[in-house]
């Protein structure tokens, strides 16, 4: 493992008069007087073993916390919504369709080697190309890169993509339309360019200590399976000069219980999420340290639409209906979430989404209307249904589990059998289709419905429902056509009846991002997607 030369720095250092000396500024912001720590070291719970580091095979923020710590994308969204020049320094477009981008001079791997634009292009191809399975290989076909969906669909080969490499600084992508959110959407870490001389050198076995390369502000010191991933200082890092923080180590504690407990004992300077049932007491406790922030999520229950009884929306929308979300929301959980009736988000984006009718409705008739429905699909009390309710390890979902299900026992005399799994066994069961139902969640990768909501389009790499409807996917087609806000908004909403009518997934609740984070932790400033960099952050003498 490579020295870390860092900590040679005076034991307590003021940021004033040193911020000058290093760079003459802090990307930290670490405000004037300001005393720091001699060590400069980090500690976060991540909440589950990371499924892989390679950035095009991975699709939850278990895997891109760490990833957006270890690579940088051509652009990042700074939390007023404004796009952050990262990797490329500067670029123009031509009738929004025509993007040219400029990589900043002298850019470099973690090894040394130099970062190029054959690399973008390379990276991009391989992340639609299907022979990759990327979770997220349908991403570049919403941003409407030209060919990306076909090449996803296996219609056309990966060498057709639209982006290609002018010369070794700059790279042009061509658009079949202008899409609104396209610049926020290259700021995901699914887009991040990977070394394509060591994957194709060292294949899958690239992300493992001693063979990894990243672009970021860190890169792989040493990864111990379910027990830690360390994170150390990228010396080839363009910005290096203005990372405060020398180590990062990310862990994976499922249980919401040991993570607070370690937190306690000063194991751990960031938690994963607060348990609900400490959330009161440690509020009155320590409120200083608990941090409650918006966050563009939305908990829900994904069926599987492929296999009966679940391939009949009366019995999805029935067990829909039959939820009190009011009580999951302010009794179960109880930190600030709100229910959901829609898949997106009720603002986002600019744009307000309207609840379905029977949102408002009141909970017995709700509750009225489902047993109709369920009746006319066949299902009584002498043919009750039955099936599995799936959700990966933690006391979180557990419980929320426990009463969604006594909900339906209770409302439509139905049974749900609980399974749980481990994340990453959860997800290879959801993408095979061997589900009745499972617990999912979609955190915003950009503040604009579509985000959302493309995870339900026909053939969409994240579509795990196997929902398809024509007039949905020409909703959003016609969003993305969009050329104000005011009218992407009309498109989103009847995408959003449709979901409403159809119900491939239940919505349940809308999330905020409840943390404990130590006083001495500075810069933990989460965007509304829950975001944070450890770049960012800093560590007060204490």
């Amino acid at each position: 493992m490579k020295a870390n030369n860092h900590n040679i720095f005076i034991k307590s250092i003021i940021a004033i008069g040193l911020a000058s000396a290093v760079s003459g500024a802090w990307a930290a912001n670490v405000p004037a007087g300001t005393e720091l720590a001699a060590k400069q070291e980090l500690v976060r719970n991540n909440g589950s073993e990371p499924a892989s580091l390679d950035p095009h095979k991975v699709e939850s923020d278990v895997e891109f916390n760490i990833i957006s710590d270890f690579f940088d994308g051509l652009v990042s969204v700074r939390n007023d919504g404004s796009i952050e020049p990262r990797l490329a320094e500067r670029w123009e477009e031509k009738d929004n369709t025509i993007w040219t981008f400029h990589l900043r001079p002298g850019l470099k791997w973690s090894n040394g080697e130099p970062i190029t634009a054959e690399d973008v292009v390379w990276s991009w191809q391989r992340l639609v190309d299907p022979k990759t399975a990327s979770p997220y290989a349908s991403y570049p076909g919403g941003m409407h890169i030209a060919n990306a969906a076909d090449i996803a669909l296996g219609k056309q080969s990966p060498d057709t993509l639209g982006v290609k490499a002018l010369d070794a600084t700059t790279i042009q992508v061509t658009l079949t339309q202008p899409t609104a959110a396209f610049l926020a959407m290259l700021a995901h870490p699914s887009m991040v360019p990977v070394d394509k001389a060591v994957v194709e050198k060292i294949g899958d076995k690239w992300t493992q200590p001693g063979n990894f390369v990243s672009s970021g502000a860190y890169t792989l010191a040493q990864w111990v399976v379910n027990e830690k991933v360390i994170g150390e200082r990228n010396k080839q890092y363009w910005d290096d000069s203005h990372t405060v923080i020398n180590k990062v180590t990310y862990l994976p504690i499922a249980s919401e219980t040991a993570d607070i407990n370690r937190y306690k004992a000063g194991e751990i300077d960031i938690v994963y999420t607060l348990s609900q049932t400490q959330f009161g007491s440690l509020k009155k406790s320590i409120p200083d340290q608990v941090h409650v922030t918006p966050k563009l999520a939305t908990y829900y229950y994904e069926f599987n639409t492929t296999k009966a009884p679940f391939n009949d929306p009366r019995v999805r929308r029935a067990l829909n209906m039959a939820l009190d979300k009011d009580i999951i929301a302010e009794k179960v959980l109880g930190q600030g979430q709100t229910p959901a009736w829609v898949v997106s988000q009720k603002n986002i984006g600019g744009v307000e989404i309207k609840s379905p009718e029977y949102a408002s409705w009141s909970h017995e008739k709700r509750v009225a209307e489902a047993k109709k429905l369920l009746e006319e699909a066949g299902f009584n009390a002498s043919h009750p249904l039955s099936f599995n309710l799936l959700y990966n390890t933690s006391e979180n979902h557990k419980r929320i589990a426990i009463a969604v299900s006594s909900m339906w026992s209770k409302n439509l005399g139905v049974e749900a059998k609980l399974q749980n799994q481990e994340w990453k066994t959860m997800l290879d069961t959801m993408h095979n289709g061997t589900f009745d139902v499972v617990r999912y969640a979609w955190v915003a990768d950009y503040d604009d419905a579509s985000t959302f909501l493309n995870t339900f389009r026909t053939g969409n790499s994240e579509n795990n429902s196997k929902y398809s409807n024509a007039q949905y996917d020409e909703a959003l087609l016609n969003a993305a056509k969009a050329s104000t806000v005011e009218e992407r908004g009309k498109f989103y909403q009847q995408a959003e009846d449709k979901l409403a009518e159809d119900v491939p997934a239940i919505p349940v609740y809308h999330y905020v991002l409840a943390q404990l984070v130590k006083p001495f932790v500075g810069g933990y400033a989460p965007n509304n997607r829950g975001v944070y960099y450890t770049k960012d952050m800093y560590i007060k003498k204490h």
